[in-house]
C-alpha cells in the first residue's frame, strides 16, 4: 500500500470499523486536552461513530467530565490509537464541537438511553466527584448527563512500524505527504 491515497483511506476504513468492532484496537483511542492550567490531560474514550466523507468521529461523555470545560475553553484536541496488529498508530489533530443540546443530542441519546450504557451519563455525581461511601443515586432519564462531542480532523499522522522499515505519512483532507518515520 505505497500510495498515499489509498493509505489515507485504509485509515478511514479502519477508524469506521473500530465504532463496530469491539476488538479492535482503534475503538478506545486516547484523547488529549488542555486543562485551565495549560497542562496536557490524556483520557480513554470509546470512538462511537465515524463520518469519513465529512472527517469527523463521534464520541460521547457525561457533559459535567473535565473534558468538557477543556473542550469548551480550547476546542482542540488530539486523539491517539494505536493498532498492534497494523503495526500502526494515528494521531488525530481535531476541532471539537461540543453538542449539550439540540437536534444532533437528542437523536444520539434516544440510541443510547436503550442501551445498557445509558447509566454512564444518569450518575448523580460528576466524573470524577469524591464519594463518601453511600451509592451513587441515578438522575431521572430525562435529566441525563449525556454529552456528544464531534471532532472535525484537521490532520492524521500515519505510522506503520515495519520490521523492514517504518513509514509515515500526514493527511490533511487536502494534500498527503511523506514523512521521515
Amino acid at each position: 500500500m505505497a500510495e498515499l491515497p489509498a493509505i489515507e483511506a485504509a485509515i478511514w476504513q479502519q477508524l469506521a470499523r473500530a465504532c463496530h468492532d469491539r476488538h479492535h484496537a482503534w475503538r478506545t483511542p486516547v484523547l488529549a486536552t488542555v486543562d485551565a492550567q495549560g497542562l496536557p490531560e490524556a483520557r480513554t474514550l470509546v470512538l462511537r461513530e465515524v463520518e469519513a466523507a465529512t472527517r469527523r468521529l463521534w464520541v460521547y461523555s457525561d457533559a459535567r467530565a473535565a473534558k468538557i470545560a477543556h473542550l469548551a475553553r480550547q476546542p482542540r484536541a488530539t486523539l491517539l490509537a494505536w493498532s498492534p496488529r497494523l503495526h500502526w498508530q494515528v494521531r488525530l489533530k481535531l476541532r471539537v464541537t461540543l453538542h449539550t443540546r439540540g437536534l444532533a443530542l437528542a437523536s444520539r441519546w434516544a440510541r443510547v438511553k436503550l442501551s445498557p450504557s445509558a447509566s454512564d451519563y444518569l450518575s448523580a455525581r460528576a466524573p470524577g466527584e469524591p464519594l463518601d461511601g453511600t451509592a451513587p443515586a441515578l438522575l431521572a432519564e430525562d435529566r441525563a448527563q449525556f454529552a456528544a462531542l464531534e471532532a472535525e480532523v484537521l490532520e492524521i499522522d500515519w505510522l506503520e512500524l515495519h520490521r523492514d522499515g517504518h513509514r509515515r505519512a500526514r493527511f490533511d483532507g487536502h494534500d498527503a505527504c511523506w514523512l521521515q518515520a
